[in-house]
């Protein structure tokens, strides 16, 4: 069975590379000295962080969603059983 990839890993993902691709532009201005290291090697760690913040924020949304449909479909539930 094929497992689905889930939103919380694609956006992430998308933004990884995203940043590998920025990153990869932006080294050449690095080694001529037009980009500083502060800015260059700040500026990707500090993306990176909030790459990995996004993901865990995701996550915790969907999960969150889950668990408020999950209740939703038990009241339902249990609302149909007390209609009978």
């Amino acid at each position: 069975m094929k497992k689905k990839i889930k939103r919380y890993d694609i956006i992430p993902l998308a933004l990884l590379v995203y940043l590998g691709v920025m990153v990869y532009l932006g080294y050449p201005d690095y080694v001529a000295g037009v980009t500083s290291p502060w800015l260059y090697f700040g500026g990707t760690a500090f993306t990176l962080v909030v790459i990995i913040l996004l993901r865990f924020n995701l996550k915790k949304r969907e999960q969150y969603r889950r668990s408020r449909e999950n209740d939703l479909k038990k009241n339902e539930e249990k609302n149909e059983t007390d209609r009978n």
